[in-house]
């Protein structure tokens, strides 16, 4: 009989597939982006990314993980019917979370733009951030119900439409502006956001839609639906999820007000401030973030397969998937440490044509071992119904990272928000591992885990950097193709534990 493939792997592949293309897409359009807008633009349109990151949070992100949890574990006990009911409960709550959302930041976007950001241009942006809202809670079920069936096309595809048309809609309304003479401002990539989530949408209804009439004829029927029990459910998940998403969200948006404004304690202008923010935030950052598209996979993949796992009682299963999955997130962690640290000046001159972006990236590519590690543990300690635990830990990393911004931004300037996020991360990755350790007893070798994938690329680094003498953009790609080719051939000679493509010789 045909072994059927595992759904994490098969699962965190799609969503690396499509995530990596849409961060493609996603860094050529920042890049668009900023040559449209400029630098002081990217600033402005950064500043509602903590706004929407709050209502995200009070009115998705939780709800979307409780229905993901619920839904794998109806499936893993075979009730189709109450993993739906899951599905509209959770459904029927952020719709209405959303538009009572909605409808105070449409009304207070004015003040919330002038007495919390400092910055009126950003009433407009705010406004159809709330517009928006409604449809992302729609789409965010929508992602939770297939999560939590661990099929990750749909979200997948979604994802892409979404990158697609935003950046279809801003072509052409930029077009449409520079034809007729008028200016291009910020608010043209709020308008694509709009009209990048409807599309989503839109992917997303027609798939769920045909998802269960598929579902209707193999059990010829439509199951009963009982929302009462799921309601409550997810209310008594979602509600500390929410609570705790909201308070790292109300930090978060401190710290992205405090900035420009710190900065400007330092010998900025508001017009200085506003730029180094937007080349940080809307330059550097994306480089960083962009491998983590295999790290989320990872973690979307995980909470819902720990969440089945833990509701058959199945702790090895926990255990080998914990062990692999961070394994793996230290291995792609320190590979692109030392592809930024040895290219990110390059990368920065020659996508943005900015030294200071160049700094950044090479500084900021430190993070990404404690980055990816963080975002992995979480994920399973929070399928492991333990969210408090990560709540209570990121919350201290954002009040160290929030204490550098405000008392030593102004002496240092923005290194100093380097060294915080550094700091901050190094200590939440390291909460995050004890924390998992203490729930889930899997080995670790530091030698294999962090001294041999840390040998191996600084082999790779000094091969590509010796051998490799060419200049320009077809010099960054060889080199970087180069030492992710060494890095993995050096890990495979040398591994005993396994890589995806190694067999374990060791079960």
């Amino acid at each position: 009989m045909k072994k059927r493939a595992n759904p994490i792997i098969t699962g965190t592949l799609i969503l690396t597939v499509t995530g990596l293309l849409a961060r493609l897409i996603g860094f050529f359009y920042r890049i668009y982006l900023s040559n449209l807008i400029g630098a002081e633009g990217m600033g402005i349109y950064q500043l509602i990314a903590p706004i929407s990151g709050i209502c995200f949070a009070l009115c998705c992100g939780p709800i979307q993980t409780a229905v993901s949890r619920f839904v794998a574990a109806s499936i893993g006990m075979n009730q189709t019917g109450a993993a739906r009911s899951n599905y509209y409960a959770g459904l029927l709550l952020t719709e209405m979370l959303a538009i009572a959302t909605a409808l105070v930041l449409y009304t207070q976007a004015g003040w919330i733009a002038l007495h919390l950001l400092s910055e009126p241009r950003c009433t407009v942006l705010l406004q159809l951030l709330a517009l928006s809202l409604p449809i992302t809670a729609a789409h965010a079920a929508m992602n939770g119900y297939y999560y939590g069936l661990r099929r990750t096309e749909v979200p997948s595809l979604s994802q892409l439409a979404e990158q697609f048309i935003r950046v279809l809609m801003v072509y052409l309304i930029a077009g449409k502006l520079n034809e007729t003479g008028q200016e291009i401002t910020v608010t043209i990539a709020a308008l694509g956001l709009v009209a990048g989530e409807l599309g989503s949408l839109a992917v997303s209804y027609i798939a769920i839609s045909i998802t269960f009439r598929k579902e209707d004829k193999l059990l010829n029927q439509t199951p009963k639906l009982a929302l009462g029990t799921p309601i409550r459910k997810i209310l008594l998940l979602a509600t500390p999820l929410a609570a705790n998403r909201l308070i790292l969200g109300v930090l978060q948006s401190i710290e992205a007000i405090q900035i420009p404004s710190r900065l400007q304690v330092s010998g900025l202008t508001s017009s200085e401030a506003l730029s180094v923010y937007g080349v940080l935030t809307g330059m550097s950052l994306p480089f960083i973030l962009f491998p983590s598209a295999l790290t989320n996979s990872v973690a979307v993949m995980l909470l819902p397969s720990v969440a089945e796992a833990q509701s058959v009682k199945d702790d090895k299963k926990i255990e080998r998937t914990t062990e692999l999955s961070m394994g793996y997130s230290l291995y792609l962690g320190i590979l692109c440490t030392g592809i930024f640290i040895t290219y990110g000046g390059d990368m920065g001159a020659l996508f943005f044509h900015d030294a200071s972006a160049g700094a950044y990236i090479r500084i900021l590519g430190w993070l990404c071992p404690f980055l990816y590690m963080t975002t992995t543990a979480g994920s399973i300690i929070n399928g492991m119904g333990r969210t408090s635990t990560t709540f209570i830990q990121n919350v201290i990393g954002l009040v160290l990272r929030l204490g550098f911004v405000i008392f030593l931004i102004p002496r240092f300037g923005i290194v100093a928000y380097l060294w915080g996020a550094l700091a901050c991360q190094l200590l939440v990755s390291g909460l995050h591992t004890y924390s998992l350790q203490k729930m889930v007893p899997f080995s670790f070798s530091a030698f294999h885990r962090i001294i041999r994938p840390m040998s191996a690329v600084a082999i790779a680094v000094w091969v590509t950097q010796t051998f490799v003498q060419i200049s320009g953009i077809a010099g960054l790609v060889l080199g970087c193709i180069g030492i992710c080719l060494i890095y993995f051939l050096l890990l495979y000679v040398t591994g005993t534990t396994p890589l995806p493509f190694r067999k374990n010789k060791e079960r």
